[in-house]
């Protein structure tokens, strides 16, 4: 199973920016479909982006605009870069790959608090 590893959160203020990255144990140019997710507290675990294999991208609505979505099969990663970040956009940020044949695959989250 694909090992998923994401980084680059942390606490920042409302109106900031941070970029997240999610880096593949091994190639992604077959998978059809990455996303990230998250999960707040007390919340469920809920859809933030996706991105297929041919760049086809999807958001929430609740980031549309603020949000984008991006990957690299060169490098095995995939990226979140997130402007205008609100309070109630804090919350554990997953990273999701669904390779063929596979079961879907999850990293270990990363934490992102958005707060003054």
């Amino acid at each position: 199973q694909v090992q998923l590893v994401e980084s680059g959160g942390g606490l920042v203020q409302p109106g900031g920016s941070l970029r997240l990255s999610c880096a593949a144990s091994r190639s992604t140019f077959s998978f059809n479909t990455m996303g990230w997710y998250r999960q707040g507290p007390g919340n469920e675990r809920e859809l933030v982006a996706t991105i297929t294999a041919g760049g086809t991208t999807n958001y929430a609505d609740s980031v549309k605009g603020r949000f984008t979505i991006s990957r690299d099969g060169a490098k095995n990663m995939m990226y979140l870069q997130m402007n205008s970040l609100k309070p109630e956009d804090t919350a554990v940020y997953y990273c999701n790959a669904r390779p063929p044949f596979e079961p879907p695959s999850w990293g270990q989250g990363t934490q992102v608090t958005v707060s003054s």
